[in-house]
């Protein structure tokens, strides 16, 4: 089978705090990204608690802690053997089921699953947990961009600040800040201006909190995805819009340099 000739992009999602939306925006660009005919892998890398596979109502047979076992044992036979299928376009490699098993996956196997997997897609979406880790820090190194999102939550915003100064301490330029104000929308602490000052950085996005949708707990059921709703896109073409010019230039992004041979 002959290889993609174009390496795939990496964009990971991550944050400082559980509950700012992370997951949703995710499998939402996912949604976009196959709507532009982009072949999809997503990577749940929230490894104790992924919530990818249920939101997706998809069924999970292998998971990445067999993908990681099969490595270490000379076992792993293409990464295709592993993913779950959500539809035509969009492929998952699900989080571990046990919980004990995310203690296994080593982060030197990261760039091992990547490599594996990024000329035979489009695109690689990488959720995260919001713990710094060596899981996270592989993820975030190895992408070609990174979604760094925040909300009008105190507790998220300290924890931003502090993000945001390691970034410039590494010399990390490769992330847009994204502001979800769609997220807990009576929490109006802060105004945007009052964001950007707390942080130190400016916002390079916002989910405006007219995508607040108050039934998505019955999407999450379904296994849909908001993006791929046809009455989500009618009645919310500005938010879609704004998300696919989001999903555009995540695309655009400078490629971080992959050292991976094609025929490996």
């Amino acid at each position: 089978k002959l290889m993609k000739k174009d390496a795939a992009k990496i964009i990971t999602i991550f944050s400082c705090k559980g509950g700012v939306g992370k997951t949703t925006t995710l499998i939402n660009l996912a949604g976009i990204y196959s709507l532009m005919d982009k072949k999809v892998l997503i990577m749940d890398l929230d490894l104790n608690s992924g919530g990818i596979a249920t939101s997706l109502n998809v069924d999970v047979n292998k998971t990445i802690y067999n993908v990681v076992d099969d490595m270490g044992n000379n076992r792993f036979d293409g990464i295709e053997n592993y993913v779950s299928k959500y539809n035509d376009k969009i492929d998952v490699l699900a989080a571990p089921k046990d919980p004990r098993c995310a203690l296994k996956v080593d982060s030197k196997y990261i760039d091992l699953i990547i490599m594996s997997a990024m000329y035979k897609y489009d695109v690689i979406l990488i959720d995260t947990s919001h713990n710094i880790s060596p899981i996270s820090l592989s993820a975030l190194d190895k992408s070609d961009n990174t979604l760094f999102m925040v909300t009008n939550d105190p507790v998220d915003l300290k924890n931003a600040r502090s993000m945001v100064a390691i970034f410039k301490d590494t010399e990390k330029e490769n992330y847009k800040v994204v502001f979800n104000s769609s997220k807990d929308t009576g929490k109006d602490y802060f105004s945007l201006f009052d964001v950007k000052n707390i942080i130190k950085h400016n916002i390079d996005y916002t989910i405006d909190r007219s995508f607040y949708i108050k039934d998505i707990d019955k999407y999450v059921i379904d296994g849909k995805i908001l993006t791929l709703d046809k009455k989500i896109r009618l009645s919310r073409k500005g938010d879609i819009m704004k998300l696919t010019k989001l999903a555009s230039a995540l695309l655009d992004a400078k490629p971080v340099k992959k050292e991976v041979k094609k025929d490996a």
